[in-house]
């Protein structure tokens, strides 16, 4: 039995990182990866998703072009057919066409050893791949997450994709109805509409991407909606059934039928933590498979077991994976470091984008907390005038007491690049007093942030309103 410092159980972009990390600085690190090198996020998510996005917003750019000023007359497209097929053959040079070579040879070169199949622990200190056996002094669980697959009846009798399966295949739909108005969902929703697909998506909850700020999720579909998409929401699907060719049919909850080519499932994802043989070591997952962990990421009652990434539960973004593996990586090399989500960005990348960061009035609330809002418009401002850009609305929560940010949502061109003005101000506690004297360039989206900061600084200068007794503001 070969034996490494540390063993890293799955090779998505946490794993990476961490394998990476400590081999880099000189420990003995094997990666145990049954599928990809990298994760999904290269090949069937992050990436190909955003190529389909980019290319769907570029083609719209060129209808607008003429609106724009950039040409007299509207320019000739080809047929949406032949711009999908295009928009795959750049998707997939992207993602390298699936193909995880590259990453495989870069992780080996840098002192990795990487271990094909799927692990399972057989004991403390102990894991198996196959027929083979590998000795561990700290063990490293990075496996992801997998699609949801809900509970419906029919699904097995109509064509569905997961979103994996959207983000690889080359056939564009003759129509689309999508389950799950999450991130996911949000973006390949506007994607296919792009390329003239027309699209249902179906939301159970009474708005899309359910955590966020109810006006600025009320702002997305509104997006959607000007994109083509048919945004169905407080509706679920009861029953699925076959219907004329080959094409898939969905009851919903209030009585009216959908009928689509294919259906794709988007009702969110799951931590990739069954069939691992955590009960071998005394590990058990939560309820929604998760691995609980401490502020060092450490798998909680565990010294040498250690979790990042979606497998967690914690902040499932790529960001969010590489945030916990940078945590886990200092530790396993000797430091102490501390995780903490207060300031872990969250988008959407439709066009225009919604991003947020921190919570939300409501969540601010729930808390305990004495939050005060602000609002910008930002479809106001100079640019969005300059730019052609209609949607646009900032949204901000502080502390009153504290005088700090501790939410911002926004729905606007650019956000989720400007986001990261909050992201600091959240993560460092930036006053408010200080966060209204910056100055921005003109004309450009992040003005949007000084006049509600200065509203906010003036608020929180003021004394508070006395409340009656359990009453929240």
């Amino acid at each position: 039995m070969q034996a490494f410092d540390v063993v890293v159980l799955g090779a998505g972009s946490a794993g990476e990182w961490v394998a990476g990390g400590v081999a880099d600085n000189g420990g003995s690190v094997a990666l145990i990866e049954a599928l990809r090198v990298g994760g999904e996020c290269p090949y069937v998510a992050c990436i190909p998703s955003k190529a389909m996005l980019r290319s769907g917003q570029a083609r719209d750019q060129a209808r607008r072009l003429a609106d724009l000023g950039g040409s007299s007359a509207a320019p000739a497209l080809d047929e949406d057919r032949l711009a999908f097929g295009a928009a795959v053959r750049r998707r997939d040079g992207l993602s390298a066409g699936r193909d995880d070579g590259d990453k495989a040879a870069s992780i080996v070169q840098r002192g990795v050893t990487l271990v094909r199949g799927a692990g399972r622990i057989v004991g403390p200190g102990v894991i198996s791949v196959g027929a083979r056996e590998l000795g561990y002094r700290d063990l490293v669980v990075s496996t992801g997450s997998r699609p949801v697959i809900p509970p419906i009846e029919g699904l097995d009798a109509v064509p569905t994709w997961t979103s994996d399966q959207a983000l690889s295949a080359p056939d564009r739909p003759a129509s689309l109805l999508i389950l799950g108005g999450g991130a996911v969902g949000c973006e390949l929703a506007q994607a296919y509409a792009s390329f003239g697909v027309p699209v249902t998506l179906v939301e159970s909850a009474g708005q899309l991407v359910g955590h966020e700020d109810a006006l600025v999720a009320a702002d997305l579909a509104d997006v959607l909606r000007d994109s083509g998409v048919s945004v169905r929401l407080d509706v679920s699907v009861t029953r699925l059934e076959a219907a004329a060719g080959s094409r898939a049919r969905a009851l919903l909850s209030d009585g009216t039928a959908i009928e689509a080519e294919r259906v794709i499932l988007a009702v969110g994802r799951a931590p990739a933590t069954a069939g691992l043989g955590l009960d071998a070591i005394g590990v058990t997952a939560t309820e929604s498979g998760a691995l609980p962990v401490d502020g060092h990421c450490r798998i909680d009652g565990q010294e040498h077991v250690w979790a990042a990434g979606d497998v967690t539960g914690i902040a499932p973004y790529t960001h969010g994976a590489n945030y916990q593996a940078r945590v886990v990586t200092q530790n396993l090399l000797g430091g102490s470091s501390t995780a903490d989500y207060r300031a872990i960005p969250r988008v959407v990348y439709t066009e225009p984008p919604l991003a947020s960061v921190g919570m939300t009035a409501e969540q601010a609330r729930e808390a305990g907390i004495d939050v005060i809002t602000a609002i910008a418009d930002v479809s106001q401002m100079a640019r969005a005038a300059t730019d052609g850009a209609a949607a646009g609305r900032l949204v901000l929560a502080a502390d009153r007491t504290r005088a700090v940010l501790v939410g911002a949502a926004a729905v606007a061109p650019g956000a989720d690049g400007w986001i990261s003005e909050a992201t600091v101000a959240i993560r460092a506690r930036v006053p408010i007093a200080v966060l209204a004297e910056v100055v921005h360039p003109f004309p450009t989206f992040a003005e949007a942030y000084e006049v509600p900061f200065r509203e906010l600084a003036a608020r929180c200068a003021e004394p508070a309103e006395p409340r009656p007794s359990g009453a929240t503001s």
